[in-house]
């Protein structure tokens, strides 16, 4: 325990983490005083219909996705991300972990990365939103992919 006269204990590794997150300011955001812990990791999953006649296109541009997108998809918090296809259905299944503390916030900046935009007016046009009244990735109202419910899980 710590005396008045004494040296301070040195801070524990949460205390060195906060410290961190304040001193580090997110690119394109000031930097927020706040202890916010971030999240251990909402899971989340959504689909969209690919369109048959983009199959081969959409799985060759995934095959070498855009350096400036998957850099901003880490600085937005996302990990551990999958798309899936069932050629049956022609349904694309995205699944990923959301690890940060402002989840709005950071798809918000994924809007602003032009050069995300970009990807996703490409992408888009391979796709058929199953959301009634979506009209692209980039209004986000409403969503372009539908986010489905998890049911089941264990890790």
């Amino acid at each position: 325990m710590w005396k008045p006269g004494s040296s301070p204990p040195p801070p524990s590794d949460q205390q060195q983490q906060q410290q961190q997150q304040q001193s580090e300011p997110t690119p394109g955001r000031p930097r927020q005083e706040s202890f916010r812990q971030p999240v251990a990791g909402r899971r989340i999953a959504q689909i969209v219909k690919l369109k048959p006649e983009f199959v081969a296109k959409y799985k060759e541009v995934h095959a070498a996705v855009w350096p400036e997108v998957l850099r901003q998809i880490k600085v937005c918090n996302i990990r551990d991300y999958s798309i899936f296809h069932d050629p049956n259905t022609g349904i694309l299944f995205a699944s990923f972990k959301y690890v940060g503390f402002d989840y709005a916030g950071d798809m918000e900046r994924m809007r602003e990365n032009p050069k995300v935009r970009e990807w996703w007016a490409m992408t888009d046009g391979f796709q058929e939103s199953l959301v009634p009244g979506a009209k692209n990735s980039e209004s986000g109202d409403p969503a372009w992919w539908q986010e489905v419910e998890e049911v089941f899980y264990t890790p």
